[in-house]
């Protein structure tokens, strides 16, 4: 079935897995457009094409939860309470004011604190309660729920990190976020696939919507993939979709989500 409220859409699907795709969004509201600079009007660091990417994960029975407006309006990944997520190192807030690359979002007056409030509760809660509410169903229809919280991010981006980022970057909170047998049978996976690199609880551990929703003492299991660009699509302006990259890398994700729709928590 399929909810599309005014600022998400929620395919709810057969089984215990929900697919998060809070980056994909790609609006921008006109009073904000007007006060960013135009580089920011690119959108650089929006997860393009995520939402395509994982379309057979329909045909598999997960829910899909995706957002309409941009993470240049609010990072529906960060806390509300604009914790730092990574300390120690570079990082983009609530209501992100330098790009990935470290580039000034906004021409020159930046968010006040009512306008980020206004944001919070116009954009933030709505998905959030989307979220919970769609975790809350799966858990009372089967016992226990699975999240999959889905990104993607450029290879190099020297900003936020040195060198070329692994293909595939998987995060459970060190562990926190799902049972260990989880974790490792999707490690096996990706250990098994020897045309792409990756990284288990590396630079991208998880952000908020996986360590927050994450409880497995609470019957609530959830993973992010972190995945380069360049496996999928053109890394530059515009954009644009690498078929041929994404044949070859579809039947990894395929993999890796038949292997949590598999995992049953009484084998963790």
């Amino acid at each position: 079935m399929k909810e599309k409220k005014g600022f998400y859409t929620l395919h709810r699907g057969s089984a215990p897995l929900l697919i998060s795709l809070p980056h994909v969004g790609t609006e921008i509201p006109q009073e904000i457009q007007s006060k960013l600079t135009s580089t920011a009007l690119n959108m650089d660091d929006t997860d393009w094409h995520l939402e395509k990417v994982y379309e057979f994960c329909l045909e598999m029975g997960a829910s899909l939860l995706v957002p309409r407006f941009s993470r240049y309006v609010i990072d529906l990944n960060r806390p509300p309470e604009n914790m730092v997520m990574y300390p120690g190192q570079n990082n983009t807030g609530l209501c992100p004011v330098q790009s990935f690359s470290g580039e000034a979002l906004y021409k020159e007056d930046t968010p006040t604190n009512f306008e980020i409030e206004s944001r919070i509760q116009q954009y933030w809660h709505p998905y959030h309660t989307a979220l919970e509410a769609e975790l809350n169903r799966l858990k009372s229809a089967y016992g226990f729920a699975l999240l999959w919280d889905g990104h993607s991010i450029k290879s190099q981006l020297p900003w936020l990190f040195e060198g070329i980022l692994p293909d595939l970057n998987l995060g459970t909170a060190e562990g926190k976020s799902c049972a260990p047998s989880l974790e490792d049978q999707l490690r096996t996976v990706l250990s098994t696939k020897k045309s792409y690199t990756y990284a288990v609880n590396g630079r991208f551990k998880g952000g908020y919507i996986t360590r927050r929703y994450g409880q497995p003492n609470k019957g609530i299991h959830a993973v992010q993939l972190e995945m380069s660009l360049a496996n999928y699509m053109q890394e530059t302006l515009p954009y644009h979709l690498d078929i041929k990259k994404y044949k070859k890398l579809q039947p990894i994700l395929k993999e890796l989500i038949k292997t949590m729709l598999a995992w049953k928590p009484n084998h963790g």
